[in-house]
């Protein structure tokens, strides 16, 4: 990581047909960014600009061709950060042309491109952090790519085997927890409903409360909290089971891998049944719940705040952080997408970056 700036924070351009190329420039043009990191953007001029123009943002492109050029173009520079975009092109010129709202093999094949280079980027150390806007799965799988989403394909490039995503709501509004925020992470994420229980065992669980655990001390450290994070297991069934009544899986997976992580040293309860254990997460009585499914934590949370949740993955050897919404085609290239999200996911990457 080259010091002389602000850390390196590479963002994706994601799946062009979406609301990626919108939300990375209005968000850089917001000027919110740029006191705590330098953007780089890897993706395409042309879309940015397109991006831009359809935004009704002034922001001077300027392409790049490293990461080094970007550090002596900033250092030389005379422009105010909020009013350029440094772009380091990646992709295919054909990608160019895949701006319509629609399934698109051109436009994952862009998001593809992006995110291995981007990973390349932060294995080596050249950016601090990553961060991605959506990509579309149907889109990604049409470009050749057999990945359930970004979460998965991030783990084969890194090369682990142990990971999690965590929805991130950042501390400072009405219902987002305490004073680190709050987090949700997930024992089982993209996969049909009927293929949950085979994924759900002892250790899946207990790497998942681990793996909230570390990143909520990073999190404090980050903040400079003290105390040590407060997890919460939600139950699969409904009561938690009412003791085997509605499911036998709290007594034999869920609560057994519970006194697995609190034997290690965790700050962990549970299982609880999740409709009365968001409510009391919320109110900051724990900083992360672990869920057991997609849908069980994602729709609690975006419920919350959906704009402003930060989606990290967990379990990397870098870091990485993204917008919690998908391509949206409905709104995209329309001027109506909210750019929130990815501020919040810039920023949020910025402040761990250090710790």
């Amino acid at each position: 990581m080259i010091a002389s700036i602000k850390p390196v924070i590479a963002i994706t351009i994601g799946d062009p047909t979406g609301v990626g190329p919108e939300v990375i420039v209005k968000a850089i043009a917001s000027g919110e960014l740029n006191t705590s990191c330098t953007p780089l953007v890897l993706g395409r001029v042309a879309i940015l600009k397109k991006a831009a123009e359809l935004s009704e943002v002034s922001l001077d492109i300027v392409e790049v061709a490293s990461v080094g050029d970007l550090v002596a173009n900033v250092n030389a520079s005379k422009r105010r950060p909020s009013e350029t975009l440094w772009c380091l092109s990646t992709g295919q010129p054909e990608a160019d042309y895949a701006t319509e709202p629609r399934v698109d093999a051109r436009g994952g094949q862009l998001a593809y491109d992006c995110l291995v280079r981007a990973a390349e980027l932060a294995l080596a150390g050249q950016v601090a952090a990553i961060v991605t806007a959506p990509l579309h799965k149907v889109a990604l799988h049409a470009a050749g790519y057999d990945w359930p989403g970004h979460t998965e394909l991030l783990a084969h490039l890194c090369g682990v085997q142990e990971h999690a995503m965590m929805l991130y709501l950042p501390p400072g509004r009405p219902r987002h927890g305490g004073d680190a925020g709050f987090g949700v992470v997930h024992v089982t994420l993209h996969m049909a409903m009927r293929e949950i229980f085979e994924h759900l065992t002892i250790d899946s669980i207990d790497e998942k409360i681990r793996l909230a655990s570390d990143v909520f001390i990073r999190i404090r450290k980050a903040m400079r909290l003290g105390g040590n994070p407060k997890i919460a297991v939600a139950a699969l069934n409904p009561h938690a089971g009412e003791s085997g009544r509605f499911g036998t899986e709290e007594q034999t997976i869920i609560g057994p891998a519970v006194l697995k992580a609190k034997s290690s040293g965790i700050d962990v309860v549970g299982p609880l049944p999740v409709d009365t254990l968001m409510p009391r997460a919320v109110d900051g009585a724990f900083d992360a719940v672990v869920a057991m499914y997609h849908d069980q934590g994602h729709i609690a949370l975006k419920l919350l705040d959906m704009f402003d949740a930060v989606n990290i993955t967990l379990g990397l050897p870098i870091l990485r952080t993204s917008v919690a919404h998908g391509t949206a085609h409905d709104i995209a290239w329309q001027n109506r997408a909210e750019a929130s999200g990815m501020i919040q996911a810039v920023l949020t990457a910025a402040r761990l970056s250090t710790h």
